[in-house]
Order: structure tokens, then sequence, then C-alpha cells
């Protein structure tokens, strides 16, 4: 995830869109009534949280209140950067998008594992079984990222497990599950190493609740760009990918050959396609307004391997050539419901009326038509400040990640968790309270720098099936947190 800090305010109000659209309520007559509201001069500051006000509370682990919650929420850390894996190496930095891949049985009983991004560029390699690029740099440096799994026992207090399940790939950001259990991958660059005995990046890789089967081979037909997410059709197993390339981003699908939706399947080659609006060639959709709507058609993409040309990636020159769309920033993408959520961090103007170095829109792919819709497109920080990752709850209530550098409201300073109600408000779930010194991370048995890192990113926000947890990270100095409590109270 770029960090673009001034683009990011405007998909909270999206994201409302987005929880009516998964839930029950009619998503257009919530769009309407969203949409007289603004008229009416409402919704410039996050609306009031079903859950209450937040609160400092404290981590059932360390002691220190790490996050803001509402009453009768709480929380756990666990699978710190620093921490010891079970194979003996540290837990490595930049924790990321993050996804459950599967619920079984554990040595503490019933378990959850997680498949977690590490957004890392060059560092120490991860030293999983399946490697992808090994190679040693001038500097002494090696690809640093890849991921890493984690077993929690639904018994929270009882320890979690880490271990290496992807390395020798870099700045994997987010990514995607799958509806057969795995995780996809998703590096954000297309570094080259070939010509110091290393291999080409930006791909996508498949990684198993078992790291022992994870390949660490990359999906080359999938394209070589600057990944950021993933969204997976259970209908027909078509990948829906968004590309982080600051306005030369393209949005794609990816056609399996062999649809059997078994571990391994997306890597027996496909079709790359490309979107296009129909009647529109090169359709710019850098500044759109809500309720703008585009009907969609697809571009084949022959040579989705095709080196970058300048700074745009080789499946975006081929699509565009073909007329083809761009976006800003394509970000996170969720399916729910014969839907896809799309978030742009960096659609709208700023205040020098660039298009695509805005707030940030929200987009809906209709999968039964093909139609994309922008649900909102937001100009206020306190609404929501580049949210990021995005997910849907089993409950249907959508949930923001924001990566924008932390807004200051009436909870204080901090990156925040930005839940959306029914009727399409967005409100405060949660905040990043991060705050220690150097001292009371000793204290808490943690090998990281104190600091003050409330303005770090949330990302990789998913539920387990049964929604009792919401997972989630902080970036940096990289925590991955188990949150718990009286979801029944609102949306989520």
């Amino acid at each position: 995830m770029e960090h673009s800090h001034d683009s990011s305010r405007r998909r909270l109000l999206k994201g409302g869109m987005l929880a009516a659209a998964a839930a029950t309520t009619p998503f257009l007559g919530t769009l309407e009534a969203f949409a007289a509201r603004q008229a009416q001069g409402r919704g410039t500051l996050a609306g009031t949280s079903p859950y209450g006000p937040l609160r400092p509370t404290r981590d059932m682990a360390t002691g220190l209140p790490l996050l803001q919650l509402p009453a009768g929420f709480h929380y756990r850390s666990f699978s710190w950067t620093g921490d010891l894996m079970e194979n003996g190496q540290p837990v490595p930095t930049s924790h990321d998008g993050m996804g459950v891949v599967a619920v079984r049985n554990g040595p503490h009983g019933s378990e959850i594992v997680l498949v977690r991004n590490h957004e890392a560029g060059t560092g120490s390699l991860i030293e999983a079984t399946g490697v992808y690029d090994g190679v040693t740099l001038a500097n002494g440096q090696r690809p640093a990222g890849g991921t890493t799994n984690l077993y929690v026992p639904r018994g929270i207090d009882q320890p979690v497990r880490t271990l290496p399940s992807l390395g020798g790939t870099r700045t994997n950001c987010a990514g995607g599950v799958t509806p057969w259990g795995t995780w996809l991958s998703c590096e954000e660059t297309t570094a080259d190493y070939s010509s110091v005995g290393g291999r080409r990046h930006g791909y996508v890789f498949e990684v198993t609740a078992d790291p022992v089967l994870t390949t660490g081979q990359p999906i080359i037909a999938m394209g070589r760009l600057s990944h950021e997410a993933v969204a997976v059709n259970p209908q027909n197993s078509y990948v829906y990918l968004t590309e982080d390339n600051r306005n030369s981003a393209g949005y794609y699908r990816y056609i399996p050959t062999d649809a059997s939706q078994q571990p391994g399947s997306l890597a027996a080659g496909g079709i790359l396609q490309g979107a296009r609006v129909r009647n529109v060639a090169q359709a710019d959709l850098l500044a759109p307004s809500k309720g703008d709507s585009y009907q969609l058609e697809w571009v084949e993409i022959a040579n989705p391997d095709m080196d970058p040309q300048g700074s745009d990636s080789g499946p975006f020159v081929q699509a565009r050539a073909a007329g083809g769309l761009r976006m800003s920033r394509g970000e996170g993408i969720w399916y729910s419901d014969g839907k896809l959520f799309i978030v742009d961090t960096s659609a709208g103007l700023d205040d020098q009326g660039r298009p695509g170095y805005g707030r940030g829109a929200v987009w809906m792919h209709d999968l039964a038509t093909d139609r994309l819709t922008c649900l909102f497109a937001s100009d206020n920080a306190l609404i929501a400040n580049n949210p990021d990752n995005i997910t849907v709850s089993p409950r249907g209530g959508v949930l923001l990640c924001e990566d924008g550098g932390g807004v200051d409201d009436q909870f204080g300073f901090g990156e925040r968790l930005l839940g959306l109600t029914r009727d399409g408000e967005a409100f405060i779930f949660a905040k990043n309270n991060v705050v220690f010194d150097d001292v009371q991370a000793a204290a808490a048995g943690k090998n990281v720098s104190g600091d003050d890192y409330r303005g770090r990113e949330f990302c990789g926000a998913c539920f387990d099936p049964s929604g009792h947890f919401l997972f989630v990270n902080i970036q940096t100095p990289g925590i991955t947190f188990a949150i718990w409590g009286p979801w029944a109270r609102g949306t989520l």
C-alpha cells in the first residue's frame, strides 16, 4: 500500500454504501437516503457509532492500552514483529493483508488459520518451505517479503503459533482468500533481480493452510504488475485484481483454465483481461462522482508477463491500447453476495483540481450485470482518511482500514477502523492507540522500539467464519490483534 495521506478521506462514505449492499436493506434505497442527508449538509463527520464512544482499552496479552474500543469489547495482541516463530526466526516486519483460510482441530482444540502478508522490500529472507527468490544482493540484503501462517486457538488465551509460509518475494501488500481455502498473496512491485542472479517480481502467489504445501511459484498468467488485492467469484472461479499504480491503474480479471477450485488450479494457466467501459475508449475514472455508472466489457491481454513501459505495467499498457479504463490507485477489493466492492484510494480532485489526487472513492461491481457504479466519493478526512483494506463480516457489515496518516477527531489522534451502518452512515469503531516507550516494550517481552505509532495504518481486517473474532494488523511496529465483543449492538 503506497502511503498517500491526502487522498483517502473519500472512501468512508462509500463504505456506508457497501454495508447497505451487503446487508438486507435494498441498496438503491440506502444510496438515495444517504444522498438526501448529504444534500441537507449532513455527513461531514463520521456518524454516531451504534457501539458507543471509544475509550483506551488494555491489551489482554501485554496490559498496554494499544487500541481504543467501545465498551464491552476486548482484544488480545499476538505475533508481534520480533517475536519468535516456531522455526526460531523472528516474526518479520510490515504486517499487511490477511485472511482466514481454515478452521480446524489444533493442539488446543479448534483453531483458526490466518495467512498474513509482510509488505517488506529487502532485508532478511523469510525462511519458508516455499521460497521464490533467494538472491543475495550486493548490499547483503535479500527479498524480505512473503507470508506467515498464524494458528489461533478459539480459546484465545492459549498460545498462538506462527510459521513462515512464503519467502523470497517482496512488497506483499494485500491479496485475497479463495473459496477453496487458500490465500493469494500479491506483490506490489515490478522489481527485477534477474541481472544479478535473481528473479523478476510483480506476481501473485498461492499460500496454503499447511506451509509445507506452499510451492513459492508465481502465477505468471495472472500478470506482472503492482498488484494490490484480489477477490474470487465462487460461482466461476474468476479472479478480479486491482492495481496500485498512481493514475495508471487498470482493473483486471483472470479466467483460469482449470476451474476445479483446488489448490494449484490457478497456476495451470488462464486468460488475463482488462476492463473497458463500453462505448468509451480509454475511459478515465480518476475523479468520479457518486452515482456514476458504467457498463463494462473486457479486452484480452496477450502478454501478461510483459515488462513495464516506463512507470506503466505491461498489462496496463496493453489494456489501455485496447481502450481499457484507468483508475487512480486500486486498492482493497472484497466479494460479497455476487458483488465486488473496490476501493480507489486517490480518486477525486485535490485542492489544485488535479484528478487522481483526491480523497478516494468506492465502486461496486455487480457481477451479474458487469456494471460498475460509484457508491461514494469523499472529501473530508473526518469522514474517512484513506480507507484501504476492506472486509465484510458474516453479518453483512462493512469495515474499512484507514491508511492516511491519522485523524485528529473527538477521540484524539490516530488511524481508525471505520464501520458502516445499514443506512449508509460511517462510524468510528476503533482507533490506533499504540504509544509506548522502550521500557514498556521490554517489560511486555517485545523486541520493538518504543515510539508513537498512532499514525500507522490498520490493515488485513477479516472475520472468522462464525463472526466472533475480528482480526486486524497495525503494520508498524507489526502487531496482530483479535477483537471480540457485542457485535449484535451494531452492523458489524
